[in-house]
């Protein structure tokens, strides 16, 4: 005997062996519930106990979505592509030609096919391999299941192991489908979980895939090919392997015209023609695939993880509806405006994010970056920049020491006389190299300051020397740290930033200047407390998370998930905040003398903001914000420490304004609540009165004029928060009303 025929023929021993086992085993341990010439379900109550909660969901989980705040489609989110639809809206001929091929005896047998069995154990025995699979569509169905809800290597390996207890499992659980669903709904399961290929799972991703049709459309031709993948998706795909697919097709056809279920006619007139495929695209998946705002899109990911403690198999598993925030209008306002500046992919980045006040909700996230594209290009980021640190934000700081002062008495008129370039009496740090007994100080950014300011004016104008000396009244600067964390400033970036706890300790006069790297998303939060009047709400880009059932998706405490906004009233004292947006109207606002964000202004509508600049000009802010709107600019470069050209009232305030004057413009207009008079009027005296306030119209410099502070550009900090790198002085700063660089050289810590 050849040595073919004598491997052929124990392949064809151990065949036979293995089968009647098989079934000597399947029989004995179903006996209780075997009866008469078939298989019927004596004990039905047992077999239902054996369903696992996977196979009593009447349908499979398709891609979960995510939602704009409008309704409009963000984005899927999949491991599996896979659209689950009802019976009515597959085609008929689609169920036929599966039904024919699969388990012709689908209609007749209640879980297993005896008869199918041994038919093909006879075929499989004469063929000497297995060339019939004796299991039916519910069997299938089970495994499949099974398989695909596994979340362990445990649970998918016992799923396809090659044993008698894996089938004895099936074809128990396959008994109990049949006593639970209708054929039409098992038919319909099946259909919606099977493979096609292709990375399409279930009838309607494969219809959409292979023809660009909906599954209630398909025809003849396009069922039979797709009713012949089921055995081997990758062996006969059509796109790939078009002769492969044109032979099994033919099979299928030909499995149809025996039973009856098409004309002969049908049969040669299909058969002779090739497989013709119009193939479609995949659903959109993960936030590289967005619609609109893929950063937002990549916050959305990192908060239902991170804030919800979801699992991203959850999320991509789940067929979940995830409702978000975002406003389609808003992004592609903002989107626009960073690039109206700054092209794609410039060294400079620019950022534009946007939150509402009161809610807490996030709005826009724009720049110009796009989101996790694969080409190694400037213009792809995967870094969230709208959400990490990345650089200092400069005099918007300057608000955090406004608002403590405002609290602790020190009313907007409060008045002080400061020499340019003042000497902290409190605060220790560099001092353009001056012997000043290592006494921090700083500088304005232009000639024009008048010595003597007050709050209000100091804050609009962007008095460096000013809001040091201010500082120098509180005492410490754990005032200020502690307002910018009451209004929704962290300081918890352990690469990027100082903890505020670290910066109260070494009492850091600096503070005040914005030095150390900020998220915009913070920054435009902690601006919208004051919107507010004083109600902080942290920011959230989710509103619900839906399940397939369209019910809320709950946590292990059964409550659901999102449990709605999260605000704290009167996070700061409202007198403080309407205040402080009053004072803070003026830099914005025309008919202000010295203003810095004049730009920023929309004709029609209250705004109050705040610019910024670090030192080099290497990154400037705008923070802009209404009662119903609080967004926040920064703009920065890439590349190294250079300076990105003018103040945060040019480019800042710049952006700003393209993002929102087509949100605000033609639209009602919201008023500030008014100041408080008593928090206005201080219980503090001043050193001096105040000059009289200029209320003619303020020059229109694109800068603004800020003052240096410590590093915000990595240098490390000595331990009193400021650089160790002594400044220089250099020539005198130019006068007012013209565009200041860095009035005493590069190497200074210098703010806007």
């Amino acid at each position: 005997m050849s040595e073919n025929v004598q491997s052929r023929s124990r392949a064809l021993a151990k065949l036979v062996a293995t089968i009647v086992v098989a079934g000597a085993l399947l029989a004995g341990l179903l006996f209780p519930w075997v009866g008469g010439t078939g298989l019927v379900a004596r004990n039905s109550a047992s077999l239902l106990d054996a369903l696992p909660v996977e196979l009593t969901d009447k349908t499979p989980a398709g891609n979960s979505q995510v939602l704009a705040a409008d309704g409009s489609l963000i984005t899927y989110l999949y491991e599996n592509n896979r659209t689950p639809v009802a019976p009515d809206q597959i085609s008929e001929i689609m169920k036929r030609a599966l039904v024919d091929i699969e388990d012709s005896r689908f209609y007749e047998h209640n879980g297993l096919d005896v008869q199918g069995t041994m038919r093909a154990l006879v075929k499989n025995v004469a063929a000497g391999s297995v060339q019939e699979g004796g299991s039916t569509l519910t069997q299938q169905l089970v495994k499949q299941t099974l398989l695909q809800t596994a979340t362990t290597p445990e649970d998918r390996q016992a799923a396809t192991e090659q044993n008698v207890g894996r089938k004895l499992r099936e074809a128990r659980l396959a008994m109990a489908l049949e006593e639970t669903f209708s054929k039409d709904e098992i038919l319909t399961r099946y259909l919606n979980i099977v493979y096609f290929g292709q990375g399409a799972y279930g009838i309607q991703a494969a219809a959409q895939k292979y023809f660009s049709v909906n599954a209630i459309d398909l025809t003849l031709p396009q069922a039979a090919m797709l009713a012949g993948l089921v055995q081997s998706p990758a062996n006969d795909d059509p796109i790939t392997n078009p002769e492969n697919a044109q032979i099994r097709r033919n099979q299928v056809l030909q499995r149809m015209a025996d039973l009856g279920h098409i004309t002969p006619q049908e049969l040669t007139d299909i058969s002779a023609q090739p497989v013709a495929v119009t193939p479609g695209a995949n659903p959109q998946n993960g936030c590289i695939d967005a619609t609109t705002g893929g950063f937002f899109c990549a916050y959305v990911l990192s908060y239902l993880t991170g804030t919800l403690g979801l699992s991203e198999n959850e999320i991509k598993n789940g067929g979940w509806t995830i409702q978000t925030t975002l406003r389609p209008d808003m992004q592609a306002a903002g989107e626009q405006a960073v690039l109206n500046t700054l092209a794609m992919g410039d060294e400079l980045v620019g950022t534009y994010t946007a939150v509402e006040p009161g809610t807490g909700h996030v709005l826009a996230m724009a720049n110009n970056r796009r989101y996790g594209c694969d080409a190694e290009s400037q213009e792809c980021e995967s870094v969230n920049l709208n959400v990490v640190p990345s650089r200092g934000s400069g005099s918007t700081f300057k608000v955090f020491t406004a608002a403590a002062a405002l609290e602790q008495g020190y009313g907007k008129g409060y008045t002080i006389s400061t020499s340019d370039p003042y000497t902290s009496r409190v605060y220790r740090g560099p001092c353009q190299g001056r012997n000043n007994g290592g006494m921090y100080c700083v500088p304005n950014a232009g000639s024009g300051y008048p010595g003597t300011l007050d709050m209000e004016r100091a804050l609009y104008m962007s008095s460096n020397t000013y809001f040091l000396a201010m500082e120098d009244a509180l005492g410490s600067v754990e005032g200020p740290v502690r307002m910018a964390e009451r209004m929704g400033m962290k300081f918890d970036n352990p690469v990027t930033q100082t903890p505020a706890d670290q910066i109260i300790e070494e009492n850091r006069g600096s503070f005040t200047f914005g030095t150390d790297a900020v998220s915009p998303l913070d920054l435009a939060s902690a601006y919208s407390t004051l919107a507010a009047s004083g109600t902080r709400c942290d920011p959230t880009p989710v509103v619900q998370v839906l399940d397939r059932g369209g019910q809320p998706v709950v946590g292990d405490d059964g409550q659901p998930v999102v449990k709605g906004d999260s605000c704290t009233a009167e996070a700061i004292p409202a007198g403080v905040a309407n205040t402080l947006n009053q004072m803070l109207r003026k830099d914005v606002e025309p008919g202000y003398s010295g203003q810095t964000a004049s730009r920023a202004y929309i004709p029609g509508h209250e705004i109050a903001g705040k610019t910024g600049t670090i030192n080099n000009n290497a990154s400037v802010a705008f923070v802009g914000y209404t009662p119903e709107y609080s967004a926040s600019v920064l703009v920065w470069n890439s590349v190294e420490d250079r300076s990105v050209g003018g103040f945060g009232g040019g480019k800042g305030a710049t952006i700003w304004h393209d993002a929102m004057e087509p949100v605000l413009s033609g639209r009602p207009t919201a008023s500030f609540p008014p100041e408080d008079p008593a928090v206005a009027a201080g219980t503090r005296g001043s050193g001096r009165p105040a000059p009289a306030p200029d209320n003619g119209r303020g020059d229109d410099r694109d800068d603004e004029r800020d003052e240096p502070s410590a590093p915000s550009d990595g240098q490390t900090p000595d331990d009193t928060g400021t650089t160790e790198q002594p400044a220089t002085p250099v020539d005198p700063p130019v006068q007012e009303g013209t565009t200041e660089e860095d009035p005493f050289g590069e190497g200074f810590p210098f703010d806007d």
